[in-house]
């Protein structure tokens, strides 16, 4: 249920997983050419990771606005929460389980995907 009042909000996460997903792909493919395939999967990997999650937890947290839903609100906020981590761990735990990982560059587009919220008053208003 998308309202008007959580619309503009939405959009506004949306641009910044866009963001998000936008600097993971040039970190992946700065690794991809310097250090491979391998390397430039694990990135990319790396950045998913970081990216998906946080794609639910935007779906989820702006479905409900306004001070008569503050209910809804919360207990959507709460299930954001709870879902973006459970896949965060599940995401690793596949990736770790399924694929063998180039740890450096993994780790460094993950750390790279989550910071670029750093970047998001640059790029924003």
């Amino acid at each position: 249920m998308v309202n008007r009042l959580n619309k503009p909000l939405l959009l506004s996460a949306m641009k910044l997983i866009g963001l998000q997903a936008g600097f993971v792909v040039i970190a992946s493919l700065i690794v991809l050419i310097l250090w491979g395939d391998q390397a430039g999967k694990s990135a990319l990997y790396g950045g998913i990771i970081a990216t998906l999650p946080n794609a639910v937890f935007a779906l989820y947290s702006f479905r409900f606005a306004g001070a008569r839903q503050i209910q809804q609100v919360y207990a959507s906020l709460k299930r954001g929460v709870a879902f973006k981590y459970l896949l965060s761990i599940l995401l690793f735990a596949l990736v770790f389980k399924t694929t063998a990982v180039v740890l450096l560059p993994f780790f460094i587009v993950y750390l790279i995907a989550i910071s670029a919220n750093w970047f998001a008053p640059i790029f924003f208003n």
